[in-house]
Order: C-alpha cells, then structure tokens, then sequence
C-alpha cells in the first residue's frame, strides 16, 4: 500500500533521485549527468498550480521501503511554450527501482490523468524511449494511441534511440468547438493538494 498524493517542497529531492537513477541506468530518462535539485525546484515552484505533480508514500510496515519513503511520481508538464498549445500537455511517471509490477505506474497515472481532464485541457502526450514494452502497455491501458515515432534522435549508452509519442484526447478532441478555460489544480481538487493524500 501506498499514499498518492500531491507532492511537497521536500519531496522534490526524492523525485530527482528518481529521476536521476535512470538517467544514469537506462536510456527511458534522455538526461546523461545527474541534474540539480534546484532545476526541479524551480520547475516544481513553476508549474505545480497548473500541472499536477503526484508521489507515491510508502505506508506503514511496508519491509521494501522505510515509512514515508517517495517510491514513485508523476507530473504533468506544459507541452512548448505558444499559447494555442495551453490546452496540451505532456505526462511522465516513474517508480522506483524495486518497485515494479505493484501497479504503482498505474495508479499514479490514473490520478494524474483524472485531474488535467478536470481541469479542462483536452489532449495529453507520452513520449516513450524504445523499446519499452511495459511503458507502452501502461499509456495503452489507458487509451492513449501512438502517433508516430522519431528515429535516432537521442545519443547515450553509445548508441541511437528512437522515441515513440502517444496521445490520449479528452471529449473526443472535436475540430470545430473552442476549448474552456484551464482551472488550477486546487479548483479541481481542494484540499487535496494542500497535502492531504488519498491511498492507492
């Protein structure tokens, strides 16, 4: 069992230890040093009230992790930077190494998923290192379809990797009508985010 909930100023270092096990262990993560915490800070500090950043808290009695130890995340980020892209955006999720096949990824992304189509915007992407079959199953699970594939685009472990993108359209994405306003996280979510977790 863990906590899913909205992630805080001090799990930023748990996140970016995370992260940087893979950039450092696997071609998924395109980073080739380990990057700054106050990098992720300041992206953290940027986004969290318009894209939500989740962690997954091992819970009590749990042997494979101390109580309280950030085992996952996921996030939502913006997808470039021009205002007609405002209502796109990017998702990633990582779980920590050890905790595969809980259905941690799942779950995570499920929150995640759950609150960007609350707040109104109409179309998620994935990018996915390949191959990464289990990457793929997950984003398929939840209805995203691959889109496209850019070949040899990223350099590391010696060698080309291709990235394959994935996207998931909220309502049906129809051409003709105009989007609503994004609403903050919080309007969606209460005092969810304040720090108050849901089990998952």
């Amino acid at each position: 069992m863990v906590n899913i909930r909205f992630a805080n100023e001090p799990d930023v270092a748990a996140i970016v230890d995370i992260a940087n096990w893979y950039a450092a262990n696997t071609p998924a993560n395109f980073a080739i040093e380990p990057e700054p915490l106050e990098m992720w800070l300041g992206a953290w500090r940027e986004q969290r009230q318009w894209y939500p950043w989740l962690v997954a808290e091992a819970l009590p009695g749990d042997a494979a992790a101390q109580d309280g130890a950030i085992v996952g995340f996921a996030k939502a980020s913006p997808f470039r930077t021009r205002c007609a892209y405002r209502w796109t955006v990017e998702t990633s999720v990582y779980v920590r190494a050890g905790w595969h096949g809980r259905g941690l990824g799942r779950s995570l992304y499920e929150r995640v998923l759950s609150i960007v189509r609350r707040q109104g915007y109409r179309k998620v992407l994935g990018g996915i290192t390949l191959p990464n079959p289990a990457s793929v199953r997950l984003h398929e699970h939840f209805g995203f379809r691959h889109i496209g594939t850019m070949f040899r685009v990223g350099w590391k472990f010696g060698q080309w990797h291709d990235v394959g993108f994935w996207e998931l359209e909220f309502d049906g994405g129809i051409a003709s009508e105009a989007p609503g306003n994004i609403a903050l996280v919080r309007e969606v979510v209460g005092a969810e985010v304040e720090g108050h977790g849901a089990r998952g």
